[in-house]
């Protein structure tokens, strides 16, 4: 007996809505909208312009061949979030109906979940790092947002995808079942390799120089005063040592007053007037002392491009880096020796090019339509199941 064809899975609608434009989490939105529209899908993309960057926003209008929607949406809790929520209702209710309700970051996270009891769209919340994922947070901060993100993700959440293993732990450490959790690692496309040499020249760093490389906000998450704190010790042994730092945020100013003060700002570069990913091909290492992370683009960008990674002991760093093999691990620290001679250790010429050469041969591994059909598979099993079912504890799982 023949079986019966099988048929195609329909599109889906599907509302991705987030608030900040910047870092990783605006990539991800971007990547995921955008590579779900190639598909067929159809995708209401609603972004907050309070803080969106203007090449957010294009690139945004450019992927997205569905809908795109500005919604003012502030990062401080307060109760213009009760403004917000109802006018996010309101495009639900007028743009819809939707498969799917996609809501990243905490913000927006807690704006999508939070709705009126009754039969609902099945919600899905990416953290991008959760709050209390930062360990600068204190312990009322840690209790409160810790609670809320338990709240949310125990009782008005289908599924909560983390972008790395060490964000699914801290998931379950903060309470969240299993059943809700999947792993779901960024993707990105081919970063640029044609204009290392151009770039370099239009920042007057001579071609035979050692770049470290960062791409990050500037902002203590980012620990940019770390880098520039441990370059200042790298650059005296290493003459030929320059830095390039891509990037902008509230730590700006604070920044630029240490560099001035270093005594190598000459060999420092700070702009944000270049896309990480076009910068990256001008870098030999890319440095990121994070204090926290989920899952960073950068580092997967910077191991796409077959760079050597410096990276301090952080969310995520396990997925792109084997610490010796295709850069160096370094701890979670304000002080700046490991990191300075973490870097300086890049100045011998052998471990340079071995590190160079074990990290172009892991290159490929994190391709960008392996993120969305990952994502795509946990809409299908909340859309494909009976209302019913859909919260079933069926145990956490890695998509792959």
């Amino acid at each position: 007996m023949t079986a019966a064809p099988q048929q195609p899975e329909r599109p889906l609608s599907v509302l991705q809505v987030l608030e900040p434009s910047g870092g990783g989490s605006g990539r991800h939105f971007i990547d995921l909208c955008g590579g779900l529209a190639a598909q067929g899908h159809a995708v209401t993309a609603v972004y907050s312009p309070v803080r969106a960057e203007a090449r957010f926003v294009e690139d945004l209008l450019s992927r997205n061949r569905h809908r795109v929607i500005a919604l003012p949406m502030q990062r401080a809790v307060g109760p213009w979030d009760a403004v917000a929520w109802w006018q996010l209702r309101e495009i639900i209710k007028r743009e819809g109906p939707f498969d799917i309700i996609h809501g990243h970051s905490s913000k927006a996270g807690a704006l999508t979940r939070l709705r009126l009891p009754g039969r609902h769209t099945p919600r899905v919340y990416t953290p991008h790092a959760f709050r209390t994922m930062d360990p600068t947070l204190g312990d009322k901060g840690r209790l409160v947002y810790g609670a809320v993100e338990r709240f949310l993700g125990r009782h008005l959440s289908e599924r909560v995808i983390c972008v790395s293993d060490s964000e699914y732990d801290h998931a379950i450490s903060l309470g969240i079942p299993a059943g809700k959790l999947r792993v779901v690692v960024n993707g990105v496309a081919p970063v640029p390799s044609d204009r290392r040499a151009e770039l370099r020249a239009g920042w007057d760093i001579p071609d035979e120089a050692v770049v470290f490389g960062f791409v990050g906000r500037l902002q203590p998450q980012k620990a940019p005063e770390r880098l520039v704190a441990a370059f200042a010790r790298t650059a005296a042994q290493m003459p030929q040592a320059h830095l390039l730092m891509i990037g902008a945020g509230e730590m700006e100013a604070e920044l630029r007053r240490q560099i001035a003060t270093t005594g190598v700002s000459d060999r420092i570069r700070l702009t944000a007037e270049l896309p990480g990913n076009e910068a990256i091909q001008a870098f030999d290492a890319l440095v990121m002392p994070s204090r926290y992370e989920a899952m960073s683009y950068v580092m997967l960008e910077a191991a796409t491009a077959g760079k050597p990674l410096i990276l301090s002991e952080v969310g995520g760093v396990s997925t792109v880096l084997e610490d010796g093999v295709n850069g160096i691990l370094v701890g979670n620290d304000d002080d700046p020796t490991e990191l300075a001679a973490a870097m300086a250790s890049l100045g011998d010429p052998a471990t340079r090019t071995r590190l160079t050469a074990n990290a172009v041969a892991r290159a490929g591994r994190y391709g960008l339509d392996v993120m969305v059909s990952q994502t795509l598979s946990v809409y299908r099993e909340l859309v494909l199941r009976p209302a019913g079912l859909i919260l079933e504890n069926a145990g956490a799982y890695t998509v792959s």
